[in-house]
């Protein structure tokens, strides 16, 4: 029998003030402009809230992603049944 399981992705975030993000385990990138950027991680759907954002360095095959600007929050997104989320509310 083989118990043999794929390694988790490790999920990271690293802010450095509020100018500049790193966020590793990242899989998808949904949506981005200047004021918002959503991406599905290891961990979940994250959301960034902020002005002048843009992405410096984007890697899926790496799952990292640097991110650039002024960064107002940091949330995560539960999808479970019933619940629309951000996404849900924003294009619902």
């Amino acid at each position: 029998m083989n118990d043999y399981t794929a390694p988790q992705t490790v999920h990271r975030l690293e802010l450095n003030g509020r100018e500049s993000l790193t966020v590793s385990g990242v899989e998808d990138v949904e949506r981005f402009d200047e004021t918002g950027i959503v991406m599905s991680t290891a961990a979940g759907t994250l959301v960034v809230a902020g002005e002048d954002l843009h992405i410096g360095k984007l890697s899926l095959d790496g799952g990292e992603l640097h991110v650039d600007g002024r960064i107002d929050s940091l949330s995560y997104e539960d999808q479970g049944p019933g619940r629309g989320g951000f996404l849900g509310r924003l294009f619902g």
